[in-house]
């Protein structure tokens, strides 16, 4: 297993689970320690979606978030009830969002029809079984955002969780897991048949090293996946982006009850609340540090104190300057960290471009060459849906 994120490290537990033997290879010396534990953790029915108005983001997304609060609590055993945000998120059109007011709408209450339709539709952090998009009317849009920034606001039934708590659990089920042994500190750099026949074992290289055979190997890497791919002779990606990108994990002194916003669409900015106390911000163009269209990842920026004040600065006046009550927080606030880790996506180009394939997550899932499979996760909210249907085809 390559990859010791939420899609490696649930496919490893839930393969542990039907009595397989599993060795999960990182490059970090513990699991859980990029993009998985430092992201805003939307738990995605595909609202966010709207600049695919085909719906195809929407349908390939809204299943794993569906089931996303039970695969966690069958993994970990941990209720998310408490990390979860407490209320329903406001997405604020951006007067630059690559949609229109009324497009977005149409687009809203076509993903409520989805959602209301869908079996699973109680199963979701909260009941979205009969979900409501709300138009918040002139005034309320006019309080929340700056002068002229945002021309239309809705309420939608969509939450999202505290992904640093969530990781902790996730740590402690793979360490208490005697069939999963950790190869933590190995970075990957190639995988390659055992004896030339893809439908036999498989031989996996760290640096100079060389581990195995195994019988099956599960690239679930979010940091060069392509790249691994291509040394197995596997080419199933249509196109390569991988960013990195970072956003403020705030503690406060005090509760500050503010709202959990997206401001859409486009490269704009998020704030999370988690409780009352704990808040994820982000202002997308200062947190996106490197991007790069290719099988290979560009070089991992190196965040010194002076570079992480400053991206924290800006992320702050950007964000109170369109949303002015984001000035709250930061006045409570007692503890700022700025991480964050890679992103990868089957999509090229950048987010202020409607036209852009990155505004797309319908090609995430799985695909295969012999005992090889490689995972296109899409989104952290698929992950451990996604991971048992994998772990199902590879005991079969």
């Amino acid at each position: 297993m390559l990859g010791a994120g939420i899609m490696g490290s649930s496919t490893a537990l839930h393969l542990a689970r039907l009595g397989v033997h599993v060795t999960l290879f990182d490059r970090e010396h513990a699991p859980f320690r990029g993009a998985s534990r430092w992201n805003e953790g939307k738990i995605h029915l595909g609202f966010l979606y709207a600049a695919d108005p085909t719906l195809d983001t929407a349908r390939a997304v809204l299943p794993g978030g569906l089931e996303f609060r039970d695969q966690v609590a069958q993994l970990t055993g941990v209720s998310l009830g408490p990390v979860t945000t407490p209320v329903d998120d406001l997405y604020l059109v951006h007067r630059d969002s690559v949609t229109t007011r009324i497009a977005t709408l149409r687009y809203f209450e076509a993903v409520a029809k989805l959602v209301r339709e869908h079996p699973g539709a109680g199963s979701y952090l909260t009941d979205v079984s009969r979900p409501r998009v709300e138009p918040l009317p002139r005034t309320e849009v006019e309080a929340l955002s700056g002068p002229s920034v945002v021309v239309a606001g809705y309420r939608v039934p969509e939450r999202s969780v505290d992904t640093n708590v969530v990781a902790d659990p996730f740590v402690a089920a793979l360490e208490a897991e005697d069939r999963v042994e950790l190869a933590m500190g190995e970075p990957v750099t190639g995988v390659s048949p055992d004896s030339g026949d893809h439908a036999g074992s498989w031989l996996v290289r760290t640096g100079s090293e060389r581990h195995g055979p195994f019988d099956a190997v599960v690239n679930a890497l979010w940091q060069g996946r392509p790249s691994i791919d291509r040394s197995a002779g596997h080419r199933p990606d249509v196109a390569e982006q991988h960013r990195y990108r970072v956003s403020l994990f705030v503690r406060t002194a005090r509760r500050v009850d503010s709202p959990s916003a997206v401001l859409a669409f486009g490269p704009f900015g998020d704030v999370k609340r988690y409780g009352g106390r704990d808040f994820y911000l982000s202002w997308y163009p200062a947190g996106l540090l490197a991007r790069g269209e290719s099988v290979d990842p560009p070089p991992a920026p190196m965040l010194v104190d002076d570079e992480r004040e400053r991206i924290a600065t800006t992320v702050w006046a950007e964000l109170e300057a369109a949303l002015p009550w984001v000035g709250e927080i930061k006045r409570a606030a007692m503890q700022v960290r700025v991480e964050g880790g890679w992103v990868y996506s089957q999509g090229r180009g950048a987010l202020d471009d409607p036209g852009a394939g990155v505004h797309r997550r319908d090609r995430l899932g799985i695909s295969r060459l012999g005992s090889y499979f490689s995972v296109d996760t899409g989104k952290y909210s698929v992950a451990p849906a996604l991971a048992q249907r994998l772990a199902r085809a590879i005991v079969g």
